[in-house]
């Protein structure tokens, strides 16, 4: 645990160190990716079926990488009802949201009275990846899903790990299959990127992929990025709490503690006025990890990945904020709507000490997966318009054309693209 005070030698500096970073790749990790994306390319679902279980310990053949029916019924019929109802809940709410930010199509007459717009429409195919690792995230499954659902793509493709009996969890599988998957996949890490991507006998070609992922699967992504889109480069998890005196410490801890139990190379800090709540949150922190299930994934990222720093003025703490660009920031000050304008990095904003960043993760409506390692500078949260393929509409008539080609001809002469000019001109000359 680091503790940072605004009053001590090297502040400025030592905060730089921690706060204003760029998510860049190992040349390890790099080089093997690299390999595994070789490799799919070259054997495919061979391939798929080697490093599942070189990597997930589980022997899948060619033929069993597709969830069949059987197995998601199974799956739904063990599922109890209070998890179902849990998914709805969070389902409705998520495709509400998503729904409202789907981009509407629009036209307008230029200068010259051309008929200009844009239309939107959905992907026909994407790939989502939802992770289940070191736990079935199944909210990352409605997160990601069903928007893609709710923006009307066809073919959803989902691709998850599977357990070492070759299996998928049970309410993870009925997440994925009730919020609008058409194809589910027992294919996990960089493996399952480069599958979605570049396409195997079994896993078809998809547009664009989304959804989160450790360090290997945000480097496929990175690398595969123009072969196929991609929404944006996820990873470990961040917190950002931002508090004057106001804030309680035992709710502040509970806030930061969700987010380390990620474990890995996640990232939680705590920025305040107060010396007192610092104080209190240090303790609080200590004592609430003795009695949570994934003590060790939280010991290592209170080592090694915690920040608490005490502010000279809720301004150095907005900067640390926009500098750290964190996944979450929640927002605990008397004066909130003096300080979020200012915020202009975060991936998503908990407003108040009633506003715990687990109800992001799991229900309230946006997405949960959002920009990390200080791409949110960068790159916004996931949102429903992803889903969405731009196409700009140009229609003109005789009147607009002609006045349109005395401008047309003036930039084909400057660029020395004759014919540009003259597919104007010759329409104009009827």
């Amino acid at each position: 645990m680091r503790i940072l005070k605004h009053d001590e030698a090297n502040f400025e500096r030592k905060a730089a160190k921690i706060f204003k970073r760029r998510a860049i790749p190992t040349d390890d990790l790099r080089v093997s990716v690299e390999k595994i994306i070789s490799m799919v390319r070259s054997d495919g679902d061979k391939a798929l079926s080697a490093l599942t279980q070189k990597f997930d310990g589980a022997s899948i053949s060619s033929n069993d990488l597709l969830v069949k029916r059987k197995e998601i019924n199974k799956a739904n019929d063990s599922v109890c009802g209070q998890v179902k109802e849990a998914v709805d809940m969070a389902q409705s709410n998520v495709k509400g949201f998503a729904i409202r930010g789907l981009r509407k199509n629009w036209e307008m007459k230029n200068a010259q009275g051309a008929k200009v717009g844009e239309v939107f429409l959905p992907f026909s195919r994407v790939g989502v990846y939802v992770p289940g690792g070191s736990a079935p995230l199944v909210s990352t499954s409605i997160m990601t899903v069903a928007i893609a659902e709710a923006a009307g793509v066809e073919e959803i493709v989902v691709c998850t790990p599977p357990n070492r009996e070759g299996e998928i969890n049970s309410e993870l599988l009925y997440a994925i299959e009730s919020s609008g998957a058409t194809e589910i996949y027992k294919v996990g890490g960089a493996q399952a990127i480069a599958a979605m991507s570049v396409g195997t006998k079994s896993i078809g070609q998809v547009e664009k992929i989304f959804g989160p992922g450790n360090s290997f699967v945000v480097e496929a992504k990175r690398q595969l990025f123009g072969t196929v889109a991609v929404d944006l480069l996820p990873g470990p998890s961040e917190i950002f709490v931002l508090a004057d005196s106001s804030g309680r410490a035992d709710w502040i801890a509970s806030d930061l503690l969700a987010q380390a139990e990620h474990g890995g190379d996640s990232q939680i800090a705590f920025a305040t006025t107060s010396i007192k709540l610092l104080e209190k949150v240090k303790i609080e922190l200590k004592s609430q990890a003795k009695i949570l299930n994934r003590r060790k994934q939280i010991s290592e990222v209170i080592k090694s990945g915690t920040s608490l720093v005490l502010l000279k003025s809720i301004k150095q703490g907005i900067d640390l904020a926009n500098d750290f660009a964190p996944e979450h920031l929640s927002l605990i000050v008397r004066n909130k709507d003096e300080v979020i304008p200012k915020l202009k990095t975060c991936g998503a904003i908990f407003i108040g000490s009633y506003s715990p960043v687990s109800v992001g993760d799991f229900l309230a409506g946006p997405s949960h997966t959002l920009p990390t390692g200080g791409a949110g500078k960068s790159f916004p949260g996931l949102t429903a318009d992803m889903f969405q393929r731009r196409t700009s509409i140009i229609e003109l008539d005789k009147k607009s054309l002609k006045k349109s080609i005395p401008a047309v001809e003036i930039f084909a002469k400057i660029e020395g693209l004759d014919a540009h000019g003259n597919s104007a001109k010759i329409r104009g000359a009827e």
